[in-house]
């Protein structure tokens, strides 16, 4: 099997494996749609006493939630990917056997965490997009090229996610438990990306530094482009280039664990 047939079907494979876990998924869209309208009605507080914060009328930060809300588990900002059966089977030692594949570590676990978030997408991430159209007045471009160039935004998103979570899961290497790595970094990509508050309402240096972080190509950069508050073309730029810097990161710091592995299983 050529390699590009073999993460082709690792990532059809994690595809399948969530798309067996229906009530999960039916849990999981009630629970952003009801998180979602729990936002929205916070930001209509909010900009009704700041119209226009962050660059947004009303309409634009309506939008802005229920973006976030279907590429909350798409991206995997607060986990819930490959990273913690990783994490697993390095302390098991369970790795070891992922070496001896005749496949990338990297790649392998990028082609699954690939097939997860397809799945999320469009079970988990549009249902709830869909609902908050139909409560809400949404800014939504009607240009069919907008939309293509806000799905190029979010696979460079979830790319610079995966190279983020790719690192945080090597850190069991050196670990004996990730768990506050794990959650550490949640708490960081909940806030550095958008999550909470767009990052365009963080005042002064601030916000110029949170908006030049590697979190903010995950939520914010495909949402700007979506609302048409950024150029498409310097977002990828900015995507690419973090996709990059951390995918490389996560090369090396491989290469630096399994140059030697010792794993806590044995």
């Amino acid at each position: 099997m050529g390699s590009g047939r073999l993460y082709a079907a690792v990532a059809a494979g994690g595809f399948r494996r969530y798309a067996t876990y229906r009530a999960a998924m039916l849990a999981g869209i009630f629970t952003n749609t009801v998180f979602g309208l729990i936002l929205v009605y916070t930001y209509l507080a909010l900009w009704d006493e700041r119209p226009h914060l962050g660059g947004y009328d009303q309409a634009q930060a309506i939008t802005y939630v229920w973006i976030g809300q279907a590429l909350f588990k798409t991206l995997g900002i607060s986990g819930g990917g490959f990273e913690d059966e990783l994490m697993e089977r390095i302390r098991t030692g369970d790795v070891a056997v992922d070496l001896y594949r005749p496949a990338d570590l990297q790649l392998w676990w990028m082609a699954a965490d690939g097939g997860r978030a397809l799945f999320e997408l469009f079970a988990r991430g549009v249902p709830p997009f869909v609902i908050g159209a139909l409560l809400f007045p949404l800014a939504l471009p009607g240009d069919v090229m907008a939309w293509l160039a806000f799905l190029l935004a979010v696979a460079l998103a979830w790319v610079v996610g995966f190279a983020l979570r790719y690192l945080v899961a090597l850190s069991a290497f050196w670990l004996v438990d990730g768990t506050g790595v794990v959650q550490m970094s949640w708490f960081v990509g909940w806030f550095c990306s958008g999550m909470m508050l767009p990052l365009n309402v963080f005042p002064g240096v601030f916000g110029d530094i949170v908006r030049m972080l590697p979190w903010s190509s995950v939520l914010q950069a495909p949402a700007d482009v979506l609302l048409g508050e950024a150029d498409p073309l310097g977002t990828y730029a900015f995507q690419a280039a973090w996709a990059v810097a951390l995918l490389a990161a996560g090369r090396l710091l491989q290469s630096m664990a399994t140059r030697r592995v010792v794993v806590q299983g044995g």
